[in-house]
């Protein structure tokens, strides 16, 4: 084989391999849109009246997750299955975002904090890296700790809509998550920087719990019991 046909065969390579990008991109730009629209439709929750509208807006967001999985199954398709982390720079922060509003779903749904498992099912991608298009753990944590980004603001504006009890709650809540990235051993130099923000967010809430406690709203919250949710 000439020089000039080995470049030729790598030039071949080169645009099938920019094919497959350029695909990609196109189905999370896909991807970015709907998330910008559940993202849309949960911070109405930090409104005075979308407290009494957090069931609907949960809903609404379950039925936005249902064009996420329909996009994510398109985009399995648009590379090899062994490559994933070939090319998982191209989606990794889109997923991440789904990832935290899945887990902010949850979170209004129950006040618990969504499994890796369950934000996978939601995705409808699997878990288990070895089955494929994954959720990987670190973009599981990633997200985790916008969640509680979003729950320190979340604290504040519920006491501007009179909901006493709700920043009492997330409070422990977020203690527990802080308590629990404690026991990692973060490598991921990332996801390190990220982490390190929690206890902004730990601060943040506290300030406002103590706000409430020195003008005795923590006791009604507590007479008055745990609120709307």
């Amino acid at each position: 084989m000439s020089v000039s046909d080995m470049f030729i065969a790598l030039q071949g390579v080169l645009t099938a391999d920019q094919d497959i990008r350029e695909e990609i991109r196109r189905e999370v730009q896909a991807l970015e849109q709907t998330a910008r629209e559940l993202l849309t439709l949960l911070q109405g929750v930090h409104q005075g009246p979308g407290f009494q509208h957090i069931p609907k807006k949960c809903q609404k967001a379950r039925e936005h997750f249902g064009t996420v999985r329909t996009q994510l199954e398109s985009l399995k398709t648009k590379f090899p299955a062994d490559q994933y982390y070939r090319f998982h720079e191209h989606w990794r922060f889109v997923l991440q975002r789904l990832v935290f509003l899945a887990a902010f779903v949850v979170y209004l749904e129950s006040e618990t904090l969504v499994t890796r498992e369950s934000v996978a099912e939601i995705l409808g991608i699997e878990a288990d890296r070895e089955r494929g298009f994954h959720l990987d753990i670190e973009d599981y944590l990633s997200g985790v700790l916008t969640l509680a980004s979003e729950l320190a603001r979340l604290a504040v504006n519920s006491v501007t809509a009179g909901d006493y009890s709700r920043p009492l709650r997330i409070s422990a809540f977020i203690n527990e998550l802080d308590s629990g990235f404690r026991l990692l051993n973060l490598k991921n130099d990332s996801l390190r920087k990220r982490y390190d923000g929690l206890k902004y967010d730990v601060k943040k809430i506290e300030e406002v719990v103590y706000d409430l406690s020195i003008r005795g709203l923590n006791k009604e919250a507590t007479v008055g019991g745990g609120g709307e949710k």
